[in-house]
């Protein structure tokens, strides 16, 4: 290989560690399943499992943070508060600093009240957010919706007809929507018309199928993005994370530790390992937080502290 051509491929490969340089080490063993991996402004990190949310530290310390029902996708504003779908709620949930309840973000959208949410990404200079609302939807009930909730707290759809979406960002420009379309094995793209507002819809990416004996499944989840915009999939199933760079084309594929990946978060002192939960083993197990050292910039998506 050339120098010239050498070089291309490392740009295009945003400088990332080949798949087989890195293995998943395994910080936190929790009781259940678990999803929602985010950090606060102190470093700490918060992860959802079964009933609750466990707050930790990079050295593998972990404390009850909040018990809410059936936790999952999880964000930190500004302010310090933070935002976490809750299925048995029906809701996005808003608790304070401390893991007490706030006022819910979001649990009626066109005065219907929400299925059940799952993620959800922040839409910083516009005050808003947006979040999925999978339900009981699924490829025979194509009723899964993308939702935004502005700077107001007015609720609107944005999109709907999916086959339980999932994981879901929102591009640094505020131009571009990535969301999974779990049961279809795909990630979507959405333009950006205005704050909850969507225009065309295109598949960004189709997913590799399950293909190992270790594999029990292949559906995408949770999802998150580098400094570079290549975009991390935990894919539900097959002990993996995949890596697409920004055009939708498969470049990487690191072990997630778990067998169920769930999801995926930035952090770290330097902000360059990436954080993975999901199940040990089957759903109804126990789950793992496992950390990848990737030393490649995540994007920041916690907004400055006010």
């Amino acid at each position: 290989m050339s120098l010239a051509l050498g070089l291309l491929v490392m740009t295009l490969a945003g400088e990332l560690p080949a798949n087989d340089a890195v293995q998943p080490v395994k910080l936190l063993e929790v009781h259940a399943y678990c999803e929602g991996v985010v950090f606060d402004h102190e470093g700490r990190g918060y992860v959802s499992h079964g009933d609750r949310i466990t707050q930790f530290t990079l050295d593998g310390q972990s404390k009850v943070w909040a018990t809410t029902g059936a936790p999952n996708g999880h964000k930190i504003l500004a302010d310090g508060t933070h935002l976490v779908c809750d299925a048995s709620h029906h809701a996005v949930l808003k608790l304070d600093a401390d893991g007490k309840p706030l006022p819910h973000a979001a649990d009626k959208c066109d005065g219907k009240p929400l299925r059940g949410p799952n993620d959800l990404t922040l839409d910083t200079p516009n005050g808003g957010f947006y979040f999925t609302d999978p339900g009981d939807s699924g490829i025979k009930n194509l009723i899964g919706t993308l939702n935004y909730v502005n700077k107001d707290g007015k609720v609107m759809q944005c999109a709907g007809g999916f086959a339980y979406p999932n994981g879901v960002v929102l591009t640094p420009d505020g131009k571009r929507i990535l969301m999974a379309e779990s049961q279809k094995n795909r990630v979507l793209e959405f333009t950006v018309v205005a704050p909850g507002e969507v225009g065309v819809m295109k598949v960004f990416a189709e997913l590799p199928t399950k293909s190992d004996p270790v594999q029990i499944d292949n559906q995408p989840d949770g999802m998150c993005l580098d400094a570079d915009g290549n975009l991390y999939v935990a894919h539900y199933g097959m002990k993996q994370v995949q890596v697409l760079d920004p055009s939708g084309k498969l470049i990487r594929r690191y072990g997630g530790g778990n067998v169920t990946t769930s999801n995926v978060a930035f952090g770290g002192p330097n902000h360059d390992q990436l954080f993975i939960t999901g199940g040990l083993g089957p759903e109804n197990g126990a789950g793992g937080l496992f950390r990848l050292d990737l030393k490649t910039k995540g994007l920041v998506i916690l907004p400055a502290k006010r």
